[in-house]
């Protein structure tokens, strides 16, 4: 009998941005959106470990390689009055799927939140992505329909950034 791979849910280190911008291209990959990947190891080592950190991540490592990653930070809630967790990316590399790092990844975010005194957990799904809305579900979260992202980006952001 051969033995169970070594799998390890962590707080992610400056030596993991590499292999972590890596899956984030992966992910841009799965998500048919790799027109819009433009990260680079030096600036997400920036976003994570800079002087002024906008985000914190977990690495999901199995025998020592980091396989995947759950990428995160702190948003506020005016309604609750308190601060919440934010999931921006959560991310497993295909060959690993289906082994419990996903929802250990989860499992730690939930009890990090639980622990910070959060209000609440969130995140946001492609609606294309029956896989993961079904996993999410699965472990109790609820998708919003009723809720769209609104986001502004490059030439519109710079233009009303200009307006007075």
């Amino acid at each position: 009998m051969s033995a169970l791979p070594a799998q390890l849910v962590r707080t992610a280190t400056p030596a993991d941005v590499g292999p972590i911008t890596d899956l984030m291209r992966g992910l841009a990959e799965y998500e048919k959106l790799t027109h819009l990947f433009i990260a680079t190891d030096e600036l997400l080592h920036d976003a994570l470990f800079g002087p002024h950190p906008a985000a914190e991540c977990l690495a999901a490592e199995v025998d020592g390689a980091v396989i995947g990653y759950a990428l995160f930070f702190h948003n506020y809630s005016t309604f609750l009055g308190r601060k919440g967790l934010y999931l921006e990316d959560l991310y497993v590399h295909p060959d690993h799927r289906g082994k419990g790092l996903g929802k250990a990844m989860l499992t730690r975010l939930a009890a990090l939140a639980v622990e910070r005194g959060c209000a609440r957990f969130e995140w946001s799904v492609l609606d294309w992505n029956q896989p993961a809305i079904d996993f999410y579900e699965a472990m109790g979260a609820v998708v919003m329909p009723e809720w769209r992202i609104v986001r502004m980006t490059g030439d519109a952001l710079t233009s009303l950034a200009k307006k007075d």
